[in-house]
């Protein structure tokens, strides 16, 4: 039997009798029975993962890192079999696998080079030049909660678990039902390329059940999903007075600003708009265009959404894939049909693809949007562009500001006043003449949200040192002796005075 074999990976979870179906969502069908986790597994993991910390926090940090490189080399050597899984369990389009792919390995490749420089400790300005010295250091925190959402199992398995093992810690995952393979592919060329096996523990089953239980059971907790579960994640991490980070929804804005192409405008709008059918945190919805412009715009986007390929294929020759069940076709397809019978005006798409499946859902431009309209305001999360005009800039920048959400937004025009705007801008990521992978591609730059789209950020050391505590060392020469009583503080503050006067003056 293959080491990748369905059988196979799921031998990784803890046992269990209690199982659902996992189905394919671009036909429908059952791909396998997953079983399903208890509180009381999640528990037993946890005392295991513990246990195994104490040993992978002794590694050096190089050598945690060459294990991160390593990885690095096995994911380009399994790429297309680690397409094949994500399109399996996701019903993605081949490019926008390789989209999410890249983004995996670019988290290997960031924090191999990084991380033991980043935990390297650190001299720091010493409060008593000579007399005093000073260093930071960030031990691992432990054990860390990671849980995942099932639109992009592989890459945010990667940047969360990755620097979490970076650390020194170990990890108790939460894998979504739907896409347990891609993240158990993972965790094999993980461990493939060198991580102890028993330092990453994957489990899986009911949302509120297992996430309670890793909430539970763990000193941080890493989620991506919905706002409304991130609530409850952070209220039941803050009860237990462990740390939490949370990349939650949006309503991604995009301003196009005056005088820009439309062509280029609708390309860069799709580009953003309909990655891994809308499935994305950070995908654009909101479409903002001064109003002398829209019609040439609309037109732009109804040819170049027209134009795109919607269906299954494992080459590169589709644009967009399907929806990933019968939940995620009855939202988006709702959010349409009331803002049609509300009055909007369809531009492209609207429309089921039974033809090419039971998810299929076409790309969709919509316009004349209100208030009434339930996608006003609410994240669809689908392959939706809805259309707005504005009259002056500010009016587009108040637009693109008056929601809870803060995640991303793109302005498309000229570089130089885009820059201007973008500071303007209520969002943890701005993309010019983009929609997000120019942001989203750096791992250097910290990524997540404002408002009600998160808290605290991944990528970057912010995105390592979050699974660190942080411990300041201090030490003071022999030969000096601090004050203890109140005439040895007398004598010494004179003299402390005139040091912060001469301090004041030098140099940082």
């Amino acid at each position: 039997m293959s080491e990748t074999s369905i059988p196979a990976l799921l031998s990784h979870l803890p046992a269990s009798t209690v199982t659902v179906p996992t189905i394919n969502p671009t036909n429908g069908k059952k791909i396998f029975d997953l079983p399903q986790n208890s509180a009381a597994q999640v528990a037993e993991a946890a005392i295991k993962l513990r246990e195994a910390q104490v040993e992978w926090s002794e590694w050096s940090t190089r050598e945690r890192s060459e294990v991160l490189l390593t990885l690095v080399d096995l994911l380009l050597e399994n790429q297309d079999k680690m397409l094949d899984i994500l399109q399996l369990e996701t019903g993605k389009a081949r490019g926008h696998a390789y989209e999410e792919f890249a983004g995996a390995v670019g988290a290997s490749r960031y924090y191999g080079k990084v991380s033991p420089r980043m935990l390297a400790r650190k001299r720091t300005r010493a409060g008593i030049p000579v007399v005093t010295k000073s260093w930071v250091e960030h031990p691992a925190i432990g054990l860390v909660g990671v849980i995942t959402p099932w639109n992009y199992p592989v890459a945010l398995t990667m940047l969360d678990v990755l620097p979490a093992l970076a650390a020194g810690n170990t990890v108790l995952q939460k894998a979504d039902n739907a896409t347990p393979l891609s993240v158990l592919y993972c965790r094999h060329l993980a461990v493939e390329a060198g991580l102890p096996a028993n330092a990453w523990q994957i489990v899986v089953g009911d949302g509120a059940e297992v996430g309670n239980a890793v909430t539970d059971a763990v000193d941080y907790v890493a989620f991506t999903g919905s706002t409304a579960t991130g609530r409850r994640v952070a209220e039941r991490a803050s009860a237990r007075l462990i740390g939490y980070s949370l990349e939650l929804g949006g309503k991604n804005p995009m301003i196009v600003l005056p005088g820009a192409n439309p062509r280029k405008a609708a390309k860069i709008a799709i580009g953003g708009a309909f990655s891994s059918a809308g499935q994305l945190c950070v995908s654009i919805e909101r479409v903002y265009v001064q109003r002398d412009d829209i019609a040439n715009l609309e037109a732009a986007l109804k040819a170049e959404t027209e134009a795109l390929k919607v269906g299954k294929s494992g080459a590169f020759d589709m644009d967009m894939g399907t929806l990933t069940g019968a939940a995620q076709l009855e939202r988006v397809s709702g959010f349409v049909e009331d803002a049609l019978a509300k009055g909007a005006k369809l531009v492209a798409g609207g429309k089921r693809l039974d033809a090419e499946g039971p998810f299929f859902y076409a790309p969709t431009v919509i316009t004349e949007i209100t208030e009434a309209m339930n996608l006003d305001r609410t994240e669809v999360f689908g392959p939706i562009i809805q259309l707005y005009p504005y009259d002056d800039v500010d009016e587009a920048i108040e637009a693109a500001n008056d929601t809870e959400f803060g995640l991303n937004a793109s302005i498309v025009g000229n570089e130089k006043e885009a820059l201007r705007i973008a500071s303007r801008l209520q969002a943890g990521s701005v993309n010019i003449n983009d929609g997000f992978r120019a942001s989203f591609a750096s791992m250097a730059s910290p990524m997540g949200g404002m408002k009600h789209s998160g808290k605290g950020r991944r990528n970057a050391e912010g995105g390592l040192l979050r699974f660190t505590e942080t411990r300041t060392i201090g030490t003071s020469v022999s030969w000096f002796k601090l004050p203890s009583k109140a005439s040895e503080y007398g004598r010494l503050a004179p003299l402390m005075n005139l040091l912060n006067k001469v301090l004041k003056r030098l140099p940082n």
